[in-house]
């Protein structure tokens, strides 16, 4: 049995080729299509973050309204870029959006990609202590997030509040119980997977990674997977940790699917620099019928050591379609692959 989710990357634009065409459009068709997901049996509805464009931004507001029209489906991110975030401001929204949710919420954390401006967390009040990188503060701000939603009390109370406190320091509310094992990194090099690993924390691999050893994405993540896996075990952890890999899959059905996706059968990993100084590797789609696609995905080793698999949906092309694309997975490969 394997988990499925999607992941959107939340694209809009005024394109007459986009069913997206605003910021009102992809926020009401995520929403609508994380309920025809879960109609569907898919155990995740993802989105990534990016800020300065035209794609998903403001993660916890579309997360609590999915939540409160939803019952069972985990609600997440794909990963929210920790340069930008205050970890207390971010702990109060997450205890929330995991409280209307009942406890779905997984929420991918990371350091984020390359940006649309330079330096873009300065514009957010953000900047690196001295000598320290952006990747450094993500870090420095993703640990204090996690020990804010411990739960313990850390401020001195007020001796003369307006309504009554506690006994002892006070913590951030609203706090959610649980909250702090569903916190996932979204690692590109192995050093940050053992890192996130002695935290306690998941591990989301995307479709991007550190071109480490120059062999391919799904054999490089496999590798990834295991060093996790053991760090997270010689840290002394006792629960069970969770691990996800990222893939744009395609079964191909019908004329539209082949029409959309079909250019896309030869696909194949590219290397390229991310920026520069990181030499990249970016993983190939899957576009197949689904016998074909079965015995493709049997070979990809990181999403067999994975137990959890995003499906990249593209968003833009609508809720009927994206739920086709969903519903195609999971009837005619997901139970051939044992994962149903």
């Amino acid at each position: 049995m394997k988990k499925i989710g999607f992941l959107s990357f939340g694209h809009w634009s005024p394109s007459p080729h986009s069913k997206t065409r605003s910021g009102a459009d992809f926020l009401h068709q995520s929403i609508d299509l994380a309920v025809a997901a879960e109609e569907l049996g898919v155990d995740g509805a993802y989105f990534r973050v990016h800020h300065f464009a035209q794609q998903a931004g403001s993660p916890f507001p579309l997360l609590s309204a999915i939540g409160a029209r939803t019952s069972k489906i985990e609600i997440g991110t794909g990963v929210i870029d920790m340069r930008y975030e205050n970890p207390l401001y971010m702990a109060e929204n997450a205890g929330a959006a995991d409280l209307i949710s009942g406890g779905r919420l997984q929420l991918g954390i990371s350091r984020g990609s390359p940006e649309q401006v330079i330096d873009g967390w300065r514009y957010f009040g953000y900047a690196p202590e001295e000598g320290e990188t952006g990747a450094e503060m993500a870090r420095r701000h993703a640990e204090a997030f996690l020990k804010v939603i411990e739960g313990e009390g850390f401020a001195q109370p007020n001796p003369r509040p307006m309504f009554p406190n506690p006994p002892g320091l006070l913590r951030v509310e609203p706090y959610s119980e649980g909250l702090r094992e569903r916190i996932w990194w979204g690692s590109s090099s192995n050093a940050t997977a053992v890192w996130a690993a002695k935290l306690g924390m998941n591990l989301q691999s995307s479709t991007l990674k550190d071109d480490e050893t120059g062999e391919p994405l799904h054999v490089q993540q496999r590798k990834q997977i295991e060093a996790y896996r053991e760090a997270y075990k010689e840290a002394g952890h006792t629960r069970e940790p969770r691990v996800s890999v990222s893939r744009s899959i395609f079964a191909l059905t019908d004329d539209v699917d082949r029409a959309y996706f079909g250019r896309d059968r030869n696909s194949r990993d590219q290397v390229g620099m991310i920026d520069d100084t990181t030499r990249a590797i970016f993983g190939r789609s899957y576009a197949a019928e689904p016998d074909a696609l079965v015995k493709q995905l049997q070979e990809d080793e990181a999403i067999q050591a994975a137990d959890t698999l995003l499906l990249t949906v593209p968003n833009q092309l609508g809720v009927d379609y994206n739920a086709h694309v969903l519903e195609s997975i999971l009837t005619q490969v997901a139970p051939e692959l044992g994962w149903r």
